[in-house]
């Protein structure tokens, strides 16, 4: 059952890819619109989930404005899709401007001082288009890490979409891509991350609109070990065909603490500028997954001697629930 599940995945997204890019833009822009209406009014798992991470971005809004702004937020997430399947097709003057960043400096400076930069950043408007712009418009390549998903043929055809936008894409294979994105920096390279979900066990626990969730380690240990620059990102449309976007100012590495203190304190860092850019445009969040530990209850499981083995018990199983029942969808987490 799971692998003709693959199959039907594989072929909507290749069936996306090989007709829109050939509509005309006004069409294509009308389509997307036209599904995300659709996938609202149908009021299904992931738009439910949509208004409830919205709920802890804005926990005063009536539920009137929460339905409003998921329906806001499904039409931002079908652009995303609809301009990711276009950019194959987009000349380079089309995407030189389709993106205007502020605050580039930061990432210039940066890359003029030879150190390296680690770009990080959430599932905000189209991160992929970003990618393209900082290929195309500065040319300057950069690394990023895919996770490798089921189907894997759609997985490979993600990467050599992204490779074919001038990106460097690796597995996420643990130590290995970690070795190679540290190399990349030391050489003064590029590497872009979105990283505010990582519900995983190796997580750094950050308070984010108020409540506990992970983010990945990565960014912050990547700059700690390589003396690289360390910038959030965050993008939002503002109804035009041109996406807008912010380089914060650095996040630095803080003076003194154990490796373990200064991940947190620079991880918590990024959250605070996700959230300012998320609260600033919470309809570009394309955030359908689960996010909030306070959201992923523990299945009952049976009683341990040892507490400590309850707790890590408990909390597998709780990851392996997220895995199978809340996993990210194909290009969605870089």
């Amino acid at each position: 059952m799971s692998g003709l599940r693959d199959q039907l995945s594989y072929a909507a997204y290749a069936a996306g890819w090989g007709a829109v890019k050939k509509l005309p833009e006004p069409v294509a822009v009308r389509l997307g619109r036209t599904i995300a209406d659709i996938a609202w009014k149908r009021r299904g798992k992931g738009v439910l989930r949509l208004e409830s991470n919205y709920a802890r971005v804005l926990p005063d809004a009536s539920p009137e404005r929460l339905m409003e702004l998921s329906r806001a937020g499904m039409r931002s997430y079908l652009r995303y899709w609809m301009e990711s399947f276009r950019l194959p097709a987009w000349s380079k003057e089309r995407i030189k401007g389709g993106f205007e960043p502020e605050g580039l400096h930061h990432l210039t400076d940066g890359l003029a001082a030879g150190r390296g930069v680690v770009l990080a950043l959430p599932h905000l408007a189209n991160w992929d288009l970003a990618g393209a712009w900082v290929t195309t418009r500065m040319e300057t390549p950069f690394t990023t890490v895919a996770e490798r998903l089921k189907p894997e043929k759609l997985y490979d055809r993600f990467v050599a979409y992204r490779e074919g936008l001038g990106m460097e894409v690796l597995p996420h294979s643990g130590g290995t891509a970690f070795g190679t994105l540290a190399r990349r920096l030391r050489d003064g390279g590029l590497v872009c991350l979105v990283a505010e979900r990582d519900l995983s066990a190796s997580g750094v626990e950050v308070t984010f609109f108020g409540e506990t969730t992970r983010m990945p380690a990565g960014p912050a240990l990547l700059a700690q070990q390589t003396g690289a620059l360390l910038l959030p990102v965050t993008l939002w449309y503002d109804g035009s065909p041109v996406m807008r976007g912010r380089v914060h100012p650095p996040v630095e590495v803080p003076a003194s603490g154990t490796r373990t203190e200064k991940t947190s304190v620079m991880t918590q860092a990024l959250a605070d500028a996700f959230a300012t850019g998320i609260a600033d445009h919470p309809e570009d969040w394309h955030m359908l997954q689960r996010l909030w530990l306070a959201d992923l209850e523990p299945r009952p499981g049976p009683p341990a001697e040892d507490p400590s083995a309850a707790a890590r018990d408990g909390a597998a199983r709780r990851d392996d629930r997220v895995r199978r029942d809340d996993q990210v969808r194909p290009g969605e987490r870089s």
